[in-house]
């Protein structure tokens, strides 16, 4: 193996050259132990994390599928996208309930306060776990 290059298959086997534990690699990169181990099963590494490991082995990433690279940074602006959106859709709410507050305030009705708090937040929730994908679709 070239060992100007690396790649997330080469990681545990560069590892076991060295006879480091994962906690020890882990402890050197920065990365948690599990983070170690998911990569060493196969499963995908961001960006930061395989620079990370990459400084510990002192090589670098340039034998990784550029493709993959311009994927995985798609996908991250994507997700920055997302939430500067949502971020706005904030914004909107407060500057929309401020409004609602003083006509409620004027007129002393506060259910039309009270139901537009309500629908920001039903609708807040929604953008967030569309945004956030808390419930993971993958």
């Amino acid at each position: 193996m070239e060992r100007s290059t690396i790649t997330l298959a080469d990681i545990k086997k560069l590892r076991l050259e060295r006879h480091w534990s994962q906690e020890q690699l882990a402890e050197m990169s920065g990365l948690s132990t599990r983070t170690i181990q998911r990569i060493e099963s196969g499963q995908n590494a961001d960006f930061e994390t395989l620079k990370s490991l990459a400084s510990v082995f002192e090589i670098n990433l340039s034998s990784l599928n550029k493709e993959e690279e311009k994927e995985q940074l798609r996908i991250e602006e994507k997700r920055n996208e997302d939430v500067k959106g949502l971020y706005k859709f904030i914004a909107l709410a407060i500057f929309s309930l401020i409004f609602t507050f003083f006509i409620s305030y004027n007129e002393s009705n506060w259910v039309v306060f009270g139901m537009a708090f309500l629908s920001w937040l039903v609708i807040i929730g929604v953008y967030s776990i569309n945004t956030f994908d808390l419930f993971k679709s993958k």
